[in-house]
């Protein structure tokens, strides 16, 4: 038995899914069943899942912790070539920060919490408990490696391991796009010029309730947008309450959702015509 394959049924037996690497630190390819996804690509990268192929085929997803599988005939092969052992983090339920250079080890310590700790060949792994969605370039020198990845394995490291911080959790989050400025059409006041609402209140109470609509929205967004704009035109669009500075805040609330200017503009014009105004 090779001293890969032996760290591997070891780990295994642990709970840690793990999968040979050839030189290089990358994965084995595809067998020849699954060579350029023949097999359909399972498992795609939208659908995380098991590999099922009985080779150690797509990467990080054919790590498993089955001691049949990995000392199977069809993994022989890839145990005598292999340079390393890898392991996918999120199958065990855990999260490794790769800090790749001095400069990003710096950052670690100053800003998250200490754990456990293993050193790589130009950095280290920050090993914590808990699992979330990986990511490269999170940072200068920092990636992620935890679901939908893999890691290479290079001992158990010292320090007791933490729980996942919300520090590391918050480095995937992208912020949002800031919401870019469009002109449109404000109705103009009635004939008379009297507006029917006692107060400023009743507009504001009615801009922030339109704001939350749309912001809650979890499905059919674009109709949500028009629908909210609609509401909001049939009640303040005829008497001139409505100024530029609203209509930024619903198209702020609709942009932040995912609707680009041309979609907020567009439902906005639509509500108009709709409307008469």
């Amino acid at each position: 038995m090779s001293a890969h394959l032996a760290t591997a049924l070891s780990l295994a037996a642990h709970g840690m899914p793990v999968l040979p690497l050839r030189a290089g630190k990358v994965p084995f390819g595809n067998c020849p069943a699954c060579t350029k996804n023949a097999c359909g690509g399972r498992p795609n990268m939208k659908t995380p899942g098991p590999c099922t192929c009985p080779a150690p085929c797509h990467g990080w997803a054919a790590a498993t912790t089955d001691p049949s599988v990995i000392d199977s005939a069809p993994w022989a092969r890839a145990w005598r070539e292999a340079a390393g052992v890898a392991y996918h983090p999120g199958g065990a339920g855990l999260t490794v920060v790769d800090l790749d250079n001095a400069q990003a080890i710096t950052w670690a310590r100053e800003s998250l919490p200490t754990t456990r700790t293993v050193p790589t060949t130009r950095g280290e792994h920050w090993i914590y408990r808990g699992a979330m969605q990986g990511a490269n370039g999170v940072r200068p020198g920092v990636d992620i490696k935890s679901t939908m990845a893999y890691a290479r394995w290079l001992g158990p490291g010292t320090g007791t391991m933490a729980p996942l911080p919300n520090v590391v959790r918050a480095l995937t989050v992208k912020e949002p796009a800031p919401a870019r400025p469009v002109s449109v059409a404000v109705p103009r006041s009635s004939a008379s010029g009297v507006c029917p609402h006692r107060t400023p209140t009743y507009l504001d109470r009615g801009i922030a309730m339109a704001e939350q609509r749309i912001t809650e929205a979890r499905e059919a967004v674009h109709a949500t947008v028009y629908r909210t704009f609609l509401a909001v035109l049939s009640t303040h669009g005829r008497c001139g309450c409505l100024t530029e500075k609203h209509t930024a805040r619903l198209f702020t609330a609709a942009q932040a959702k995912g609707e680009s200017p041309r979609h907020c503009t567009d439902a906005w014009t639509n509500a108009l015509t709709t409307l008469g105004l």
